[in-house]
Protein backbone atom coordinates (compact mmCIF):
# COMPACT_ATOMS: atom_id res chain seq x y z
CA UNK A 1 0.00 0.00 0.00
CA UNK A 2 1.12 3.29 -0.72
CA UNK A 3 -0.04 5.76 2.15
CA UNK A 4 0.92 9.74 2.18
CA UNK A 5 1.07 11.23 4.89
CA UNK A 6 0.35 15.32 6.10
CA UNK A 7 2.41 16.80 8.81
CA UNK A 8 4.66 14.13 8.41
CA UNK A 9 7.84 15.53 9.96
CA UNK A 10 5.99 15.95 13.58
CA UNK A 11 7.72 13.28 16.07
CA UNK A 12 4.21 11.31 16.84
CA UNK A 13 3.68 11.16 12.75
CA UNK A 14 7.18 10.97 11.84
CA UNK A 15 6.81 7.44 14.23
CA UNK A 16 3.72 6.00 12.50
CA UNK A 17 5.64 6.78 8.91
CA UNK A 18 8.98 4.94 10.28
CA UNK A 19 6.56 2.11 11.18
CA UNK A 20 4.47 2.04 7.79
CA UNK A 21 7.57 1.82 6.15
CA UNK A 22 9.23 -1.11 8.45
CA UNK A 23 5.55 -2.90 7.59
CA UNK A 24 6.44 -2.58 3.76
CA UNK A 25 4.48 -0.03 3.04
CA UNK A 26 5.56 2.80 0.12
CA UNK A 27 5.39 5.66 2.25
CA UNK A 28 5.46 9.54 1.11
CA UNK A 29 4.90 12.59 2.74
CA UNK A 30 4.94 16.41 3.16
CA UNK A 31 4.75 19.32 6.23
CA UNK A 32 5.12 22.83 6.02
CA UNK A 33 8.58 22.63 7.35
CA UNK A 34 10.95 19.76 6.16
CA UNK A 35 14.25 19.56 7.84
CA UNK A 36 16.44 17.79 9.96
CA UNK A 37 16.75 16.19 12.18
CA UNK A 38 13.26 14.23 11.35
CA UNK A 39 13.68 14.63 7.69
CA UNK A 40 17.04 13.33 7.11
CA UNK A 41 15.78 10.27 9.79
CA UNK A 42 13.00 9.90 7.15
CA UNK A 43 14.67 10.15 4.08
CA UNK A 44 17.08 7.84 5.44
CA UNK A 45 14.09 4.67 5.65
CA UNK A 46 13.67 5.38 2.00
CA UNK A 47 10.58 8.11 2.30
CA UNK A 48 10.22 11.17 -0.39
CA UNK A 49 9.55 14.36 1.58
CA UNK A 50 7.92 16.97 -0.06
CA UNK A 51 8.14 20.80 1.53
CA UNK A 52 4.45 22.24 1.91
CA UNK A 53 0.78 21.46 1.04
CA UNK A 54 0.53 21.76 -2.83
CA UNK A 55 -2.85 20.09 -4.61
CA UNK A 56 0.04 18.79 -7.27
CA UNK A 57 0.52 15.69 -4.53
CA UNK A 58 -2.76 14.43 -5.17
CA UNK A 59 -0.85 13.21 -8.84
CA UNK A 60 1.08 11.03 -6.48
CA UNK A 61 -2.33 8.83 -6.31
CA UNK A 62 -1.61 7.02 -2.76
CA UNK A 63 -4.16 4.63 -1.59
CA UNK A 64 -4.34 6.48 1.70
CA UNK A 65 -3.75 10.09 2.86
CA UNK A 66 -3.14 10.00 6.48
CA UNK A 67 -3.45 13.46 8.43
CA UNK A 68 -1.61 14.85 11.17
CA UNK A 69 -3.44 17.11 13.88
CA UNK A 70 -1.42 19.98 12.60
CA UNK A 71 -3.31 20.05 9.63
CA UNK A 72 -6.84 22.00 9.98
CA UNK A 73 -9.60 22.68 7.28
CA UNK A 74 -8.09 25.74 4.81
CA UNK A 75 -5.23 23.13 4.12
CA UNK A 76 -4.76 23.40 -0.05
CA UNK A 77 -3.76 19.71 0.32
CA UNK A 78 -7.15 18.36 2.52
CA UNK A 79 -9.68 20.89 1.29
CA UNK A 80 -8.30 18.96 -2.62
CA UNK A 81 -8.78 15.52 -0.81
CA UNK A 82 -11.85 16.66 0.34
CA UNK A 83 -13.41 17.67 -2.91
CA UNK A 84 -12.08 14.38 -4.12
CA UNK A 85 -13.53 12.87 -1.45
CA UNK A 86 -10.62 10.58 -1.78
CA UNK A 87 -9.90 8.56 1.23
CA UNK A 88 -8.29 9.73 4.61
CA UNK A 89 -7.81 8.72 8.12
CA UNK A 90 -6.18 10.25 11.29
CA UNK A 91 -2.64 8.80 12.52
CA UNK A 92 -3.74 7.15 15.73
CA UNK A 93 -6.84 5.63 13.34
CA UNK A 94 -3.96 4.16 11.27
CA UNK A 95 -1.77 2.82 13.90
CA UNK A 96 -4.71 1.16 15.60
CA UNK A 97 -5.87 -0.80 12.72
CA UNK A 98 -2.77 -1.66 11.20
CA UNK A 99 0.17 -1.94 13.94
CA UNK A 100 -1.36 -1.85 18.01
CA UNK A 101 -4.35 -4.36 16.28
CA UNK A 102 -3.59 -7.64 18.71
CA UNK A 103 -0.64 -6.67 20.09
CA UNK A 104 -0.45 -6.16 24.52
CA UNK A 105 -0.55 -2.47 23.97
CA UNK A 106 1.36 -0.56 27.05
CA UNK A 107 0.03 2.74 27.12
CA UNK A 108 1.78 5.65 29.27
CA UNK A 109 -0.50 8.70 29.90
CA UNK A 110 -0.16 11.94 32.19
CA UNK A 111 0.48 15.43 31.56
CA UNK A 112 4.90 14.97 32.31
CA UNK A 113 7.09 12.54 32.00
CA UNK A 114 5.62 10.91 29.14
CA UNK A 115 8.27 10.23 26.44
CA UNK A 116 11.16 9.21 29.51
CA UNK A 117 8.64 6.77 31.02
CA UNK A 118 7.72 4.76 27.71
CA UNK A 119 11.42 4.71 27.05
CA UNK A 120 11.95 3.33 30.83
CA UNK A 121 9.04 0.59 30.01
CA UNK A 122 10.43 0.09 26.39
CA UNK A 123 14.21 -0.70 27.93
CA UNK A 124 13.23 -2.59 30.43
CA UNK A 125 11.35 -4.87 28.25
CA UNK A 126 13.96 -5.13 25.69
CA UNK A 127 16.43 -5.67 28.61
CA UNK A 128 14.07 -8.36 29.52
CA UNK A 129 14.49 -10.58 26.05
CA UNK A 130 10.56 -9.66 25.15
CA UNK A 131 11.96 -7.36 21.57
CA UNK A 132 8.92 -4.53 22.47
CA UNK A 133 7.07 -3.10 19.59
CA UNK A 134 7.29 1.09 20.31
CA UNK A 135 6.76 4.36 19.77
CA UNK A 136 8.08 7.70 21.71
CA UNK A 137 8.01 11.20 21.39
CA UNK A 138 11.41 11.50 21.38
CA UNK A 139 14.90 9.53 21.18
CA UNK A 140 15.34 6.59 23.76
CA UNK A 141 19.13 6.43 23.53
CA UNK A 142 19.11 3.23 24.62
CA UNK A 143 17.67 2.35 21.11
CA UNK A 144 18.89 5.63 18.91
CA UNK A 145 15.36 5.86 17.10
CA UNK A 146 11.49 6.48 17.90
CA UNK A 147 9.69 3.79 16.83
CA UNK A 148 9.69 0.02 15.30
CA UNK A 149 7.72 -2.74 15.32
CA UNK A 150 9.47 -5.33 17.41
CA UNK A 151 8.71 -8.92 17.91
CA UNK A 152 7.45 -9.96 13.97
CA UNK A 153 5.90 -12.78 12.21
CA UNK A 154 8.06 -14.08 9.23
CA UNK A 155 5.79 -11.69 7.26
CA UNK A 156 7.01 -8.77 8.79
CA UNK A 157 4.09 -8.33 10.67
CA UNK A 158 3.59 -6.83 14.34
CA UNK A 159 3.71 -10.24 16.13
CA UNK A 160 0.29 -11.71 18.22
CA UNK A 161 0.24 -10.69 21.52
CA UNK A 162 4.16 -9.42 21.84
CA UNK A 163 4.14 -6.00 23.70
CA UNK A 164 4.23 -2.41 21.80
CA UNK A 165 4.63 0.40 24.09
CA UNK A 166 3.26 3.70 23.21
CA UNK A 167 3.71 6.99 24.46
CA UNK A 168 -0.30 7.97 25.24
CA UNK A 169 -0.79 11.81 24.50
CA UNK A 170 -4.38 13.43 25.30
CA UNK A 171 -3.45 15.84 22.69
CA UNK A 172 -6.57 15.90 19.77
CA UNK A 173 -6.83 13.28 17.06
CA UNK A 174 -7.39 15.54 14.03
CA UNK A 175 -9.39 18.36 12.54
CA UNK A 176 -12.29 15.43 12.13
CA UNK A 177 -11.70 13.39 14.99
CA UNK A 178 -11.45 15.71 18.12
CA UNK A 179 -10.75 12.74 20.46
CA UNK A 180 -7.89 11.79 22.79
CA UNK A 181 -5.12 10.12 20.56
CA UNK A 182 -5.01 7.57 23.30
CA UNK A 183 -8.48 6.79 22.78
CA UNK A 184 -7.16 4.65 19.79
CA UNK A 185 -4.72 2.21 21.16
CA UNK A 186 -7.13 0.11 23.24
CA UNK A 187 -4.59 -0.73 26.10
CA UNK A 188 -4.34 -3.90 28.22
CA UNK A 189 -1.94 -1.58 30.27
CA UNK A 190 -1.87 2.06 30.98
CA UNK A 191 -0.09 3.86 33.34
CA UNK A 192 -1.89 7.31 34.25
CA UNK A 193 1.90 8.90 35.72
CA UNK A 194 0.23 12.23 36.43
CA UNK A 195 -2.45 14.94 35.55
CA UNK A 196 -2.65 18.62 35.48
CA UNK A 197 -4.34 21.31 33.11
CA UNK A 198 -2.39 22.18 29.72
CA UNK A 199 -3.44 21.96 26.55
CA UNK A 200 -5.27 25.04 26.84
CA UNK A 201 -5.93 25.74 23.51
CA UNK A 202 -8.14 22.39 22.83
CA UNK A 203 -9.20 21.53 26.58
CA UNK A 204 -11.42 24.72 28.83
CA UNK A 205 -10.70 23.26 32.07
CA UNK A 206 -8.91 20.18 34.05
CA UNK A 207 -12.37 18.33 34.04
CA UNK A 208 -12.23 18.40 30.43
CA UNK A 209 -8.74 16.60 30.47
CA UNK A 210 -10.00 14.24 33.19
CA UNK A 211 -12.97 13.25 31.17
CA UNK A 212 -10.66 12.09 28.02
CA UNK A 213 -8.50 10.07 30.85
CA UNK A 214 -11.96 8.46 31.97
CA UNK A 215 -12.35 7.32 28.00
CA UNK A 216 -8.90 5.88 27.99
CA UNK A 217 -9.95 3.78 31.30
CA UNK A 218 -13.09 2.83 29.75
CA UNK A 219 -11.01 1.11 26.93
CA UNK A 220 -8.94 -1.30 29.60
CA UNK A 221 -10.29 -4.30 29.53
CA UNK A 222 -10.74 -6.30 33.09
CA UNK A 223 -8.00 -8.01 33.10
CA UNK A 224 -5.72 -5.18 32.03
CA UNK A 225 -4.09 -3.39 34.86
CA UNK A 226 -4.14 0.53 35.26
CA UNK A 227 -0.69 1.47 36.86
CA UNK A 228 -2.38 4.81 38.99
CA UNK A 229 0.39 7.53 40.66
CA UNK A 230 -1.04 7.91 44.21
CA UNK A 231 -0.49 11.34 44.94
CA UNK A 232 -2.73 12.53 41.89
CA UNK A 233 -6.26 13.48 43.14
CA UNK A 234 -7.51 14.05 39.93
CA UNK A 235 -6.55 10.84 39.03
CA UNK A 236 -8.31 9.83 42.05
CA UNK A 237 -11.54 11.49 40.44
CA UNK A 238 -10.53 9.84 37.31
CA UNK A 239 -11.43 6.16 38.80
CA UNK A 240 -13.90 7.74 40.84
CA UNK A 241 -16.45 7.80 37.47
CA UNK A 242 -15.70 4.42 37.18
CA UNK A 243 -13.18 1.69 36.67
CA UNK A 244 -13.40 -1.82 35.51
CA UNK A 245 -9.83 -3.18 35.81
CA UNK A 246 -6.99 -4.34 38.21
CA UNK A 247 -5.40 -1.23 39.78
CA UNK A 248 -1.79 -0.87 41.05
CA UNK A 249 -0.72 2.29 42.59
CA UNK A 250 2.69 3.87 43.03
CA UNK A 251 4.58 6.87 44.93
CA UNK A 252 2.24 6.17 48.37
CA UNK A 253 4.25 8.05 51.35
CA UNK A 254 3.46 4.63 53.50
CA UNK A 255 3.33 0.73 53.53
CA UNK A 256 0.93 -0.16 50.78
CA UNK A 257 -0.34 -2.91 48.68
CA UNK A 258 1.45 -0.68 45.48
CA UNK A 259 4.92 0.81 44.94
CA UNK A 260 6.69 3.14 46.61
CA UNK A 261 10.75 4.20 46.85
CA UNK A 262 13.25 4.57 49.89
CA UNK A 263 16.26 6.27 49.20
CA UNK A 264 17.03 9.25 47.22
CA UNK A 265 16.22 9.65 43.45
CA UNK A 266 19.75 8.52 42.03
CA UNK A 267 19.97 5.32 44.17
CA UNK A 268 16.92 3.64 45.94
CA UNK A 269 15.03 0.61 47.08
CA UNK A 270 11.70 -0.50 45.69
CA UNK A 271 9.21 -2.07 48.01
CA UNK A 272 5.95 -3.30 47.14
CA UNK A 273 3.79 -3.84 49.54
CA UNK A 274 6.50 -3.23 52.18
CA UNK A 275 8.78 -5.69 50.76
CA UNK A 276 11.49 -4.78 49.26
CA UNK A 277 11.95 -6.25 45.42
CA UNK A 278 14.76 -4.65 44.09
CA UNK A 279 17.38 -1.36 44.19
CA UNK A 280 17.76 1.26 41.18
CA UNK A 281 21.52 3.21 41.11
CA UNK A 282 21.28 5.38 38.27
CA UNK A 283 22.57 8.97 36.70
CA UNK A 284 18.81 9.93 36.55
CA UNK A 285 17.95 12.78 39.04
CA UNK A 286 14.71 13.98 40.12
CA UNK A 287 12.20 12.42 42.87
CA UNK A 288 10.05 12.60 39.17
CA UNK A 289 12.60 10.20 37.73
CA UNK A 290 11.61 8.55 40.98
CA UNK A 291 8.23 8.06 40.47
CA UNK A 292 8.75 7.53 36.62
CA UNK A 293 10.69 4.62 37.43
CA UNK A 294 8.39 3.29 39.76
CA UNK A 295 5.43 3.45 37.08
CA UNK A 296 7.49 1.69 34.58
CA UNK A 297 8.48 -1.22 36.88
CA UNK A 298 4.52 -1.79 37.83
CA UNK A 299 3.68 -1.98 34.08
CA UNK A 300 6.30 -4.48 32.95
CA UNK A 301 5.51 -6.63 35.92
CA UNK A 302 2.21 -7.08 34.13
CA UNK A 303 3.64 -8.63 31.19
CA UNK A 304 5.65 -10.84 32.98
CA UNK A 305 9.01 -8.89 33.96
CA UNK A 306 10.08 -8.95 37.48
CA UNK A 307 10.59 -6.02 39.96
CA UNK A 308 14.07 -7.28 40.49
CA UNK A 309 14.66 -7.23 36.62
CA UNK A 310 13.09 -4.57 35.72
CA UNK A 311 15.11 -2.41 38.70
CA UNK A 312 18.36 -4.45 36.86
CA UNK A 313 17.48 -3.01 33.30
CA UNK A 314 17.07 0.76 34.48
CA UNK A 315 20.33 1.05 36.11
CA UNK A 316 21.42 0.27 32.22
CA UNK A 317 18.83 2.98 31.21
CA UNK A 318 20.04 5.66 29.35
CA UNK A 319 18.14 8.92 29.05
CA UNK A 320 15.67 10.41 26.18
CA UNK A 321 17.88 13.56 24.68
CA UNK A 322 16.53 16.88 25.80
CA UNK A 323 16.44 16.07 29.84
CA UNK A 324 18.83 17.67 31.22
CA UNK A 325 21.18 16.72 28.06
CA UNK A 326 24.65 17.98 28.82
CA UNK A 327 25.18 20.22 25.80
CA UNK A 328 28.50 21.56 26.46
CA UNK A 329 31.19 23.01 29.28
CA UNK A 330 33.15 26.28 28.46
CA UNK A 331 35.28 28.33 30.86
CA UNK A 332 34.18 26.26 33.92
CA UNK A 333 30.23 27.19 32.79
CA UNK A 334 28.06 24.18 32.04
CA UNK A 335 25.52 24.23 29.67
CA UNK A 336 22.09 21.61 29.22
CA UNK A 337 18.97 21.34 27.24
CA UNK A 338 15.99 19.99 28.30
CA UNK A 339 12.23 19.47 26.64
CA UNK A 340 10.19 21.33 30.11
CA UNK A 341 8.01 23.61 29.22
CA UNK A 342 4.76 23.69 31.62
CA UNK A 343 5.74 25.03 34.77
CA UNK A 344 5.71 21.73 37.18
CA UNK A 345 7.84 20.24 34.58
CA UNK A 346 10.26 23.21 34.53
CA UNK A 347 10.13 23.41 38.55
CA UNK A 348 11.18 19.81 39.37
CA UNK A 349 14.06 19.88 36.08
CA UNK A 350 15.18 22.89 38.03
CA UNK A 351 15.05 20.62 41.35
CA UNK A 352 16.61 18.12 39.71
CA UNK A 353 19.69 19.99 38.86
CA UNK A 354 19.94 21.93 42.25
CA UNK A 355 19.95 17.82 43.96
CA UNK A 356 23.26 17.26 41.36
CA UNK A 357 25.35 20.53 41.76
CA UNK A 358 24.27 21.43 45.19
CA UNK A 359 23.48 24.57 46.75
CA UNK A 360 26.71 26.36 45.97
CA UNK A 361 26.64 26.40 42.12
CA UNK A 362 24.56 28.99 40.83
CA UNK A 363 21.51 28.04 38.37
CA UNK A 364 20.51 30.12 35.49
CA UNK A 365 17.38 29.29 34.08
CA UNK A 366 16.77 30.23 30.46
CA UNK A 367 13.68 29.41 28.75
CA UNK A 368 10.92 30.12 26.05
CA UNK A 369 7.13 29.89 27.16
CA UNK A 370 6.32 27.73 23.61
CA UNK A 371 4.11 25.66 24.04
CA UNK A 372 -0.07 26.50 23.01
CA UNK A 373 -0.54 26.96 26.75
CA UNK A 374 2.11 28.76 28.00
CA UNK A 375 1.58 31.38 24.78
CA UNK A 376 -1.87 32.16 25.81
CA UNK A 377 -0.50 32.74 29.28
CA UNK A 378 -2.66 30.16 31.43
CA UNK A 379 0.22 29.27 33.51
CA UNK A 380 1.97 32.69 33.68
CA UNK A 381 1.62 32.91 37.32
CA UNK A 382 3.08 29.70 38.35
CA UNK A 383 6.53 30.82 36.28
CA UNK A 384 7.86 32.74 39.75
CA UNK A 385 7.19 29.24 41.65
CA UNK A 386 8.33 27.61 39.04
CA UNK A 387 11.51 29.05 39.48
CA UNK A 388 12.01 29.36 43.10
CA UNK A 389 15.20 26.63 43.16
CA UNK A 390 17.12 29.29 39.77
CA UNK A 391 19.62 32.08 40.84
CA UNK A 392 18.73 33.58 38.00
CA UNK A 393 15.97 33.36 35.49
CA UNK A 394 16.09 34.57 31.67
CA UNK A 395 12.81 34.74 29.85
CA UNK A 396 12.54 34.56 25.54
CA UNK A 397 9.09 36.51 25.36
CA UNK A 398 9.08 36.53 21.77
CA UNK A 399 5.72 35.67 20.37
CA UNK A 400 3.76 36.14 23.51
CA UNK A 401 0.41 37.90 24.21
CA UNK A 402 1.09 38.53 27.55
CA UNK A 403 3.83 40.43 29.61
CA UNK A 404 6.58 38.14 30.88
CA UNK A 405 8.19 41.04 32.93
CA UNK A 406 4.78 41.75 34.81
CA UNK A 407 4.39 37.69 35.59
CA UNK A 408 7.92 37.31 37.01
CA UNK A 409 7.70 40.78 38.70
CA UNK A 410 7.61 38.98 42.21
CA UNK A 411 11.40 37.80 41.29
CA UNK A 412 12.63 41.36 40.91
CA UNK A 413 16.13 41.69 39.73
CA UNK A 414 16.42 37.70 39.34
CA UNK A 415 14.01 37.71 36.43
CA UNK A 416 15.67 38.71 32.99
CA UNK A 417 13.26 39.13 29.82
CA UNK A 418 14.01 39.73 26.32
CA UNK A 419 12.10 39.55 22.93
CA UNK A 420 15.16 38.73 20.95
CA UNK A 421 17.66 35.33 21.41
CA UNK A 422 20.82 37.42 20.26
CA UNK A 423 20.03 39.88 22.93
CA UNK A 424 19.13 37.21 25.93
CA UNK A 425 22.12 34.94 24.97
CA UNK A 426 23.99 38.49 26.04
CA UNK A 427 22.54 38.88 29.14
CA UNK A 428 23.05 35.52 29.81
CA UNK A 429 26.54 35.73 28.78
CA UNK A 430 27.46 38.81 31.14
CA UNK A 431 25.79 37.49 33.72
CA UNK A 432 27.56 33.96 33.86
CA UNK A 433 30.38 33.34 35.64
CA UNK A 434 32.86 30.22 36.57
CA UNK A 435 31.09 27.25 38.42
CA UNK A 436 27.33 28.27 37.00
CA UNK A 437 24.57 25.73 35.54
CA UNK A 438 22.49 27.47 32.53
CA UNK A 439 19.92 25.31 32.43
CA UNK A 440 17.57 25.82 28.81
CA UNK A 441 14.26 24.90 28.39
CA UNK A 442 11.94 24.65 25.53
CA UNK A 443 10.18 22.48 23.98
CA UNK A 444 11.23 24.11 20.74
CA UNK A 445 14.92 24.36 19.43
CA UNK A 446 14.85 27.68 20.68
CA UNK A 447 16.76 29.02 17.65
CA UNK A 448 19.81 27.15 18.60
CA UNK A 449 20.41 29.28 21.71
CA UNK A 450 22.55 26.35 23.01
CA UNK A 451 25.43 26.38 20.80
CA UNK A 452 24.86 30.49 20.53
CA UNK A 453 25.46 30.65 24.29
CA UNK A 454 28.38 28.24 24.13
CA UNK A 455 29.99 30.40 20.94
CA UNK A 456 29.92 33.17 22.84
CA UNK A 457 31.04 31.89 26.29
CA UNK A 458 34.06 30.75 24.91
CA UNK A 459 34.69 33.89 23.12
CA UNK A 460 34.58 35.76 26.81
Amino acid sequence: MHIHILGICGTFMGGVAALAREAGHRVTGCDAGVYPPMSDQLRALGIDLIEGYGVEQLSLQPDLFVIGNVVSRGNPLMEAILDAGLPYTSGPQWLSENVLQGRHVLAVAGTHGKTTTTSMLTWILEFAGQQPGFLVGGVPQNFGVSARLGNTDAASRPATGHPFVIEADEYDTAFFDKRSKFVHYRPRTAILNNLEFDHADIFADLAAIETQFHHLVRTVPASGRLVVNAREEALSRVLERGCWSDVVRFGERRDAPGFRARGEPHAFDVLKAGVLVGRVEWELLGEHNQLNALAAIAAAEHVGVTPQQACEALGQFANVKRRLELKGKVRGVTVYDDFAHHPTAIRTTVDGLRRKVGPDSRILAVFEPRSNTMKLGTMKAQLPWSLEEADLAFCHSGGLGWDASEALLEMGERAVVSDNIDTLVSKVVKAAQPGDQILCMSNGGFGGIHDKLLKALAQE
